[in-house]
């Protein structure tokens, strides 16, 4: 594992956000869905996320999650997306999604 310190840390800029839509991403090889999440002020950003064994399309409208914005977009079959949901990662490679505790403002910064 390589080691970073403080200052590579801050530039990552995390934030939480409400997933708004998903539905099945019917164009990547590997399950997935495509999702678009509001950041309040730093608007709505679109993303992929393979998370289909653990969660429905329709159970994740209204979940929040923390993502990482300041990626460059990166095209995903026919989308750009624009931000990286962050979850765990299972023994089989199921993601569970990472979230507060609590419902907070959409935006809020993780550091």
């Amino acid at each position: 594992m390589e080691t970073i310190n403080w200052n590579d840390f801050t530039k990552i800029e995390m934030r939480i956000g409400t997933i708004v839509q998903s539905e099945i991403f019917k164009e990547v090889k590997n399950p997935a869905y495509k999702l678009i999440v509001d950041f309040g002020i730093h608007g709505r950003r679109k993303t992929s996320a393979q998370i289909t064994k653990l969660y429905s399309p329709e159970a994740l409208i209204g979940k929040q999650v923390i993502a990482v914005l300041n990626f460059p977009a990166k095209q995903i079959a026919n989308m750009m997306s624009e931000c990286l949901i962050l979850g765990g990662i299972g023994n089989d490679k199921d993601v569970i999604l990472i979230a507060p505790e609590r419902a907070v403002e959409n935006g809020m910064r993780i550091g």
